[in-house]
């Protein structure tokens, strides 16, 4: 992501030859295809971080709470919070004001259902997947004291 994020740069920052006709089209373009880059690199390393965590604790938190039960509820709940976290950080990041705030608003709300009814749609697979994983393993275990803070670097 950082390469890209340089590639862009260097490629906007480029001299253009000011003979060639056709650079007074592409230069323009050039920059809105990638300008914005940074924004979507930064939008996408903050919004899979603090997503990627708040799905991973209301899985975990929800499995303690469920005492093991109730996977569909734990996998899609996780999922709710997680990528609500993952699209309302992303996209005001990475296209705030280059999009209209009502196209923003629209695209976070679909992405969110989107990916919503996906986990909804993939849920039976997910209990072959965790039923085939406890038989071949034998274990079905959870901790109930994690502790989850990415702050620590003791265990």
């Amino acid at each position: 992501m950082i390469f890209a994020t340089l590639m862009s740069a260097v490629v906007i920052a480029l001299p253009v030859d000011p003979k060639e006709k056709f650079n007074e089209t592409i230069q323009p373009a050039l920059e809105v295809c990638f300008g914005n880059t940074w924004r979507i690199v930064l939008g996408s390393i903050v919004a899979f971080w603090v997503g990627d965590f708040l799905n991973s604790y209301v899985l975990a938190e929800m499995k303690v709470a469920t005492g093991g039960k109730l996977l569909w509820l734990r996998t899609i709940g996780s999922t709710f919070v997680g990528q609500l976290a993952d699209i309302a950080i992303f996209y005001p990041i990475a296209f705030a004001g280059v999009w209209e705030a009502e196209t923003l608003l629209k695209v976070v709300a679909f992405n969110w259902i989107f990916k919503v009814f996906v986990e909804v749609v993939m849920t039976p697979f997910t209990y072959m997947a965790c039923g085939w994983l406890k038989r071949k393993e034998g274990v079905d275990h959870y901790d109930k004291r994690t502790n989850f803070t990415p702050f620590s670097l003791k265990e």
